[in-house]
């Protein structure tokens, strides 16, 4: 049996069928297609933003206390746009009671203060490290300000007797406003503890990088660690923009991101 067929609905018939053709065969290979496996990353720094500070939960006993911001104005000393700060984080809790206060896993860590005053005003300065339960002094030195308002570093010593793990030492960092030390300071304060790492935690920390490190400190709530690793690398890559930025975000995670700009001065 002969079929005849119009030319032009024979075109036609051709050109549908071509189509379904072609679409079914895109399905079968969109279906068909396996999706690629993630390849894993190289550990990379961490980027900007992605800090965070796991603060532990208050140490048993009484709540810590503390001060983490000095008077804008005491006697003699001038009246200040930033006032003397410690870099420590501040809970409230219970919300009648300011906590200033963290861990370290170091024998003999190192602290962080904002100064706003300078060596020309010749206040004295000293700071002092106690036993919290005796109250005993542990380490009490003079701080020589700086030459121009910055954030400094005061270390613990090899010499002095290595911080306990588990036992609370209170710190404070005193200005005073004559030079006899004949009225009450500008101070800040607070609380110390050393705890051990786990295994697993120092096995990450050898395995990284210090710029890693930060934030392997900062999410197991050691704040002077994190603050330590970090500080010293803005000291020695101050032109570093990834460390500049870590800095500014750490500081930001507890509430001194108006800190993040001055600079780190030498006593």
């Amino acid at each position: 049996m002969k079929l005849n067929l119009d030319p032009i609905k024979l075109i036609l018939v051709l050109t549908l069928s071509s189509t379904n053709l072609l679409s079914s065969f895109s399905l079968v290979v969109a279906q068909s297609t396996p999706t690629q496996p993630s390849q894993p990353n190289s550990p990379q720094p961490p980027k900007s933003g992605t800090i965070k500070v796991d603060l532990p939960n208050l140490p048993p006993g009484p709540p810590p206390g503390g001060r983490r911001f000095g008077g804008a104005r005491r006697g003699s000393c001038p009246e200040v746009e930033t006032p003397l700060t410690a870099l420590v984080p501040s809970t409230e809790q219970p919300p009648s009671v300011t906590n200033v206060w963290g861990l370290t896993t170091e024998e003999h860590p190192q602290l962080w203060f904002y100064l706003p005053y300078t060596k020309s005003s010749g206040y004295p300065a000293e700071f002092v490290l106690l036993d919290d339960e005796t109250k005993d002094s542990v380490y009490k030195t003079a701080i020589a300000l700086p030459t121009k308002a910055g954030i400094i570093k005061v270390p613990i010593p090899e010499n002095v007797p290595s911080l306990q793990v588990g036992k609370q030492y209170r710190w404070f960092f005193n200005v005073y406003c004559y030079p006899q030390k004949q009225s009450t300071p500008i101070y800040v304060e607070g609380v110390i503890i050393r705890k051990n790492p786990t295994q697993s935690l120092v096995k990450q920390l050898q395995k990284s990088q210090p710029i890693q490190q930060v934030n392997i400190y900062a999410n197991n709530g050691f704040w002077y660690d994190a603050l330590t690793t970090l500080g010293q690398l803005r000291q020695t890559n101050p032109q570093n923009n990834t460390v500049q930025t870590q800095w500014r975000d750490l500081l930001a995670t507890i509430g001194l991101s108006e800190l993040a700009i001055q600079p780190l001065v030498q006593p």
